[in-house]
């Protein structure tokens, strides 16, 4: 799961040796914490949160395949 969002973002900015993924692992639960440059966050939230709407869509669809249930906070 770190790799999969970690390799969206990196495609996405234009700092990419910025991009950090930290992982939190719950019982059922996984928190990953997505913290890029200052000037590449726009870019990873996207207008109106769009871009940041549609990684959190697919980190979900694929933590279903584990019975987990992610959280993709963007710092």
């Amino acid at each position: 799961m770190k790799e999969l969002l970690e390799s969206i973002a990196k495609a996405l900015v234009d700092y990419p040796e910025e991009v950090e993924v930290k992982e939190i692992e719950g019982e059922k639960s996984l928190i990953l914490e997505l913290k890029v440059s200052k000037e590449d966050t726009g870019k990873v939230i996207g207008k109106q949160g769009r871009i940041a709407r549609a990684i959190r869509v697919l980190m979900k669809a694929a933590a279903v395949k584990e019975n987990k249930r992610v959280v993709v906070e963007i710092i």
